[in-house]
């Protein structure tokens, strides 16, 4: 197994059009891992979901930065959100699935579950009035068998034979 050691980190405007390029920077980064499509997608959800929940609930819909730090450590990838909004009072108030402290904005407060079901591990740190750091892990698996399609069995042909055998009345197809 090749090892890998590498960081970026990405910081900006806490808007909602950065949502995707959140997202898609972070699975960029995370492809020198080889990952499956399933763990992309894995990844690209969880990313969303930090985000938007910076977005709507740390910043309200204000200005401001959201900061990604993104690591690889050998098969694990650890990706570090952080906003500097209005905090979390109550974590695990916030981690219940259907919770959502925005209920008039429509939310369905399943951000928190979905990271949770799509890292191997989720950490939530947060100070109400400076801001808040999501921490979450997955492993890419790094044992995976190539899946190849059957190959068709290689055939010689003798081009030779076959068009002589043909002229000659010969019904040889000139497969060896």
């Amino acid at each position: 197994m090749e090892h890998f050691n590498n960081q970026m980190v990405v910081e900006f405007d806490s808007i909602s059009k950065n949502e995707s390029f959140a997202r898609v920077v972070v699975a960029a980064f995370v492809t020198r891992l080889n990952p499956t499509l399933e763990e992309i997608a894995d990844i690209k959800t969880a990313v969303s979901e930090a985000v938007t929940n910076s977005i709507i609930h740390g910043y309200e819909n204000m200005d401001g930065k959201i900061r990604i730090e993104t690591h690889i450590v050998e098969d694990t990838v650890t990706i570090i959100v952080t906003d500097y909004g209005v905090g979390i009072d109550n974590i695990d108030k916030a981690m219940e699935p259907m919770y959502t402290s925005k209920p008039e904005l429509e939310r369905s407060g399943m951000g928190f579950a979905f990271m949770e079901a799509f890292m191997d591990e989720l950490f939530v740190e947060s100070t109400v009035g400076k801001g808040t750091t999501i921490t979450m892990r997955k492993v890419i698996r790094q044992d995976k068998e190539d899946i190849q399609e059957e190959k068709p069995e290689k055939r010689e042909v003798n081009v030779k034979e076959s068009v002589i055998g043909k002229q000659e009345g010969n019904s040889s197809s000139g497969v060896k």
